[in-house]
């Protein structure tokens, strides 16, 4: 077992230490004497309280967690589980101001940092757009909900400006990207603060088939506070981990199968997986054309939805946007909302067969109590709403995406056209990069040989990546050729699965469906959403007992129809809400156990 250094970060430390004194109480005084004295100038820089970083110390206790779960006030205020309305108004009120509010989360990553890691750099320009957005703000101009509020994006989305853009791999560490990714764009112009990139499953998992989730080489390992031990999620660990951990308030996170979803049902938040094309991938490092889409986590879906609504849109360099022309809401997703009446009378199925039965059973049994308050609220619950061919489409074995190729059809494979797709959209997408000689995946490839420690070129060189980088190898084999049994997959994959999904929304004989349930810790859900490239939304259910680590409930619907699944989930969780069943907070299970790789995917432990 490889033990990683428990000391944070030495860029974390020196940036927080500057900014606290800065931007807190404890800066510099001012002063006109001109001989100001050494042992003056050395006093005033001392805290006259205690140290606001508390470290618990020792074997986990209750106070252990405590003291990681609480953060310090900040300006007298508590933002520790504030929504982005809270913050809002804590702002429009005079509390609080967006440099004190960044500063704060800058703080909180400074208590974190060293035990879960969810940030792989911090913007060293974070105070000063937190700056403008006071400036607008005192001018009377509030450009949106998000205005002021800081969030972290994975780092496979790309910013110009001082923040490096590397998919986790050290391959590309200082190279230059053209231009902010659009959805970036997006959140500079409705005034969120960018805090930093997230760390991540280096190039999205898609370098390696047996691999550490949340860990690259660039970033190390991310792990989730509710047991350190375990697979945090991926591949967009860091986003979800900073938001279970009141790091930020949201954060945006890419999926191609599974990795909005997956790790932020496992670390009990909220995750809007969107129709792809409904948020352009433009300066996204890409994966596969046909099922990446960018997405967001936040701990509720209304602060998931003000993101939503600020990243979406028609995007010229994304020819995919082009079809959520006249399939998007007028007023945009914050419409939809809704509180619990809005239960009374609606259909959600239950594709058992097809999901439900490869839940545990202590899973399960959660999962069917919600259910029954669901249906005691005035909602109609239908069983056996199955995926058309699920006996062929969803793995019994768990998640899979070389499935097809399992059963001896690998022109039934996700697999056999991701890995084509992954060699011509990346190729695409290093060509625009400056400062660098990373022009493919085959070059990706030979810079891990020329490092093959720290980028596991081998099995057994990193325990990280444990078949060293087998997926890159078997990208680099298809050299991009698009031949009969690639466009066999996709339209396989693509076709059954919307016709799966589609027909089990009309299984019901008198109504369509609003949304298909499903337990979303069983990998095969998201699989199938991925492969139709339609929606998906998790909120926070429950806790596994034995493990710690949390589960969610998931909606499923149709091709842009995230109106009716938000519509619904925000139903659900002020049901859950109004039940006295909040959001679970971390019980830091495993808490100073440094293991690399983290246990197994540990799907339904």
């Amino acid at each position: 077992m490889w033990i990683r250094p428990t000391h944070p970060k030495p860029w974390l430390v020196d940036i927080v230490y500057a900014i606290y004194f800065l931007c807190s109480g404890a800066a510099l005084a001012e002063t006109t004497n001109a001989t100001f004295g050494i042992s003056q100038l050395r006093g005033s820089q001392l805290l006259d309280h205690a140290f606001l970083y508390r470290y618990p110390l020792g074997n986990i206790t209750v106070n252990a967690v405590a003291t990681l779960n609480t953060m310090d006030l900040c300006n007298g205020v508590v933002i520790e589980e504030a929504t982005i309305d809270q913050l809002q108004r804590y702002m429009a009120e005079g509390k609080l101001s967006s440099v004190q509010l960044t500063t704060c989360y800058l703080n909180r990553v400074f208590q974190v940092e060293r035990y879960i890691n969810p940030i792989l750099q911090l913007n060293p320009d974070a105070l000063h757009i937190a700056r403008k957005t006071d400036t607008e703000r005192a001018a009377g101009h509030v450009r949106s909900p998000l205005h002021g509020i800081p969030f972290v994006i994975k780092d496979n989305i790309a910013t110009r400006d001082r923040l490096g853009t590397t998919a986790g791999s050290l391959a590309l560490v200082g190279s230059i990207i053209p231009r902010d990714a659009f959805v970036v764009g997006k959140l500079r112009k409705a005034g969120a603060v960018l805090l930093g990139k997230a760390t991540l499953s280096e190039w999205a998992d898609m370098r390696s088939t047996v691999y550490s989730e949340g860990y690259s080489a660039n970033g190390g390992q991310s792990r989730s506070s509710y047991n350190l031990t375990v697979n945090p999620g991926g591949s967009s660990s860091g986003s979800a981990v900073a938001v279970a951990n009141n790091v930020v308030p949201f954060a945006l996170g890419t999926e191609t199968d599974g990795s909005v979803i997956n790790p932020a049902e496992r670390n009990a938040v909220v995750g809007i997986k969107p129709t792809v094309g409904l948020t352009s991938r433009a300066g996204v490092v890409p994966e596969s054309e046909h099922q990446d889409t960018v997405g967001i986590i936040a701990r509720t879906v209304r602060d998931g939805v003000y993101a939503l609504d600020a990243i979406y849109g028609v995007d010229l360099r994304d020819n995919y946007t082009f079809a959520q022309r006249g399939n998007t809401p007028s007023k945009g997703y914050t419409a939809p909302l809704e509180n619990r009446r809005a239960l009374r009378g609606a259909r959600f199925g239950l594709p058992w067969k097809s999901f439900w039965t490869f839940a545990d059973a202590e899973q399960q049994s959660i999962l069917l109590d919600l259910i029954d308050k669901i249906r005691t609220a005035g909602a109609i619950i239908i069983n056996n709403t199955e995926i058309t061919d699920y006996q062929t489409l969803v793995s019994p074995d768990g998640w899979n995406w070389d499935y097809g190729t399992t059963r001896g059809r690998p022109n039934e494979s996700e697999y056999t056209y991701i890995k084509v797709d992954f060699y011509n959209n990346l190729r695409s997408y290093l060509s625009e990069l400056s400062n660098t000689s990373i022009r493919s995946v085959d070059d990706v490839i030979n810079f891990n040989n020329q490092h093959p420690y720290a980028e596991g070129a081998e099995p057994g060189l990193n325990p990280a990546f444990a078949s060293g980088q087998d997926g890159l190898l078997a990208s680099a084999a298809t050299q991009g050729i698009m031949n009969e049994t690639y466009f066999q997959a996709l339209h396989f994959c693509h076709n059954r699965t919307r016709q799966g999904i589609d027909d089990a929304l009309r299984s019901s004989p008198s109504a369509r469906l609003d949304a298909l349930l499903v337990p979303p810790d069983v990998g095969q859900t998201y699989q199938i959403a991925a492969q139709a490239g339609y929606p998906m939304i998790t909120i926070p259910a429950g806790v596994h007992s034995k493990s710690g680590m949390p589960f969610g409930l998931a909606l499923m619907g149709t091709a842009f129809g995230e109106s009716e699944l938000l519509r619904m989930a925000s139903a659900i969780e002020d049901l859950h809400v109004v039940e006295g069943v909040g959001r679970a907070r971390p019980q830091w299970k495993g808490l100073g156990v440094d293991n690399v790789p983290v246990d197994s995917q540990c799907f339904g432990c």
